[in-house]
């Protein structure tokens, strides 16, 4: 399986809403496991397709020694709220507070193309919570208050302008 680049924060495609997958066939699962490898690689604990380049709603995460992958990913549900830090393999460097539900109910397509329905709470819901927003071209920082987003984006450029290129999350 390949390992892809990923896809970093200025790259248009990290704005970009992804299209559904209209069947978990044999390229869908192939994607899936090059994903996987790229995450584990980087390393993170999730990635999303968009953020290897490619515009299909396909998310892989590993927590806790339980690994998943999900072809359209839909939150049908969500309780709670609780902040906690996060950061992003396509902002590496970042590391903010932000405030996900606690606990989430989500449906998709695992890798052997049957519809799951999955409850999770806390990390693994805020995994599952990141990833999502990454197809709908949403980022982490943008759920920061006003002043958290100034800082990021600074550092942003900061980094860049040095060429900086720190470790992800």
């Amino acid at each position: 399986m390949a390992v892809f680049p990923i896809r970093q924060f200025g790259d248009p495609v990290l704005r970009t809403r992804a299209s559904e997958v209209p069947e978990v066939d044999r390229a869908a699962r192939r994607l899936m496991k090059s994903m996987a490898q790229t995450m584990e690689q980087a390393p993170g604990i999730g990635l999303a397709a968009t953020q290897v380049g490619v515009l299909k709603r396909i998310i892989v995460w590993e927590w806790e020694e339980e690994q998943g992958q999900l072809a359209n990913p839909v939150i049908l549900d969500r309780e709670g709220e609780v902040e906690g830090e996060e950061g992003c393999l396509s902002l590496p460097g970042l590391l903010y507070p932000v405030v996900r539900s606690q606990w989430v109910v989500v449906e998709g397509i695992n890798a052997g193309g049957e519809r799951v329905r999955l409850e999770a709470e806390d990390m693994r819901a805020r995994i599952l919570q990141h990833e999502i927003d990454h197809l709908d071209g949403v980022l982490f920082i943008d759920h920061l208050s006003e002043d958290l987003r100034r800082e990021a984006m600074s550092k942003l450029r900061n980094m860049e302008a040095a060429e900086e290129v720190p470790a992800g999350f």
